[in-house]
């Protein structure tokens, strides 16, 4: 009997930056204060889909104000 393990795929800054139509300075700081979560893996910041798809549906339809 075989087992497979599914592991979600972590996602850099830069994908997702392109996911989200962003530039690299704007999904970094997304991710620096803690709007998006991300876990830091040596240098590098990953992403898990759901950390992405948790920000989006909070941020859709809020706007910020001045």
């Amino acid at each position: 009997m075989t087992t497979s393990v599914i592991q979600p795929k972590w996602h850099t800054t830069a994908e997702v930056a392109v996911m989200l139509g962003f530039g690299p300075s704007k999904t970094k700081m997304l991710v620096l204060t803690g709007e998006i979560r991300s876990v830091k893996v040596g240098r590098n910041r990953k992403i898990l889909p759901s950390s992405i798809r948790r920000w989006h549906s909070g941020s859709c339809g809020t706007r910020r104000s001045p």
